[in-house]
């Protein structure tokens, strides 16, 4: 399953990982190259803090929950923001996450340091994360194969789910086979 990792995937905790800065994470993977490491962000660890807190400039194009994400554990003093696009275009201040035709095809990296105007009417949906996960080369493949990690498939919607915090049993709900009965897994393992 190591081989399957790559940008625009998902990165879905197991119940066996127990890290608190990964426990129950989904992590959407933005780069990933065998050879330099892979990183990626949480998606579903809203934060108490408002975006109008920290960059009220963007507040208006924020999708629902208004909060910074806890990206990772990675330099959680800085900001990266994804936003999504209606067409193929690739609007001024954004970057295209992969030019495949997967679910993430319309998803991008906003660069936080451009005038929100110039993509107020360019992007549809918009995330505002804290920091990133990252691993070195072969890190994360080492993890996956310990049974820390699942690999599977994201769908459009996941990167801007409204109930963020549901996230982590909604994509193991929606996997084949045996995969998707680990959503009904307890809190504690151990309890099961």
């Amino acid at each position: 399953m190591a081989e399957a990792i790559y940008v625009g995937g998902l990165l879905v905790a197991t119940p066996l990982l127990d890290d608190p800065n990964f426990r129950r994470g989904v992590v959407l993977i933005l780069e990933h190259d065998e050879d330099g490491g892979t990183l990626g962000v949480m998606l579903n660890r809203p934060s108490e803090v408002t975006v109008t807190q920290v960059l009220p400039s963007w507040d208006a194009l924020v999708t629902g929950p208004p909060v910074l994400f806890e990206g990772g554990p990675v330099q959680t003093d800085s900001a990266l923001a994804l936003a999504s696009v209606p067409s193929g275009e690739e609007p001024l201040g954004w970057r295209r996450l992969h030019a495949g035709s997967s679910a993430v095809s319309k998803l991008g990296t906003v660069d936080l340091d451009a005038p929100p105007e110039i993509l107020a009417g360019e992007i549809t949906q918009m995330r505002i994360f804290a920091g990133y996960a990252g691993w070195t080369a072969g890190q994360l493949e080492a993890e996956i194969r310990e049974g820390s990690w699942y690999v599977v498939e994201a769908e459009p919607g996941d990167t801007f789910d409204s109930l963020p915090t549901n996230l982590w049993r909604s994509v193991l709900r929606r996997q084949p086979g045996e995969l998707a009965f680990v959503a009904t897994c307890p809190d504690d393992p151990k309890l099961n």
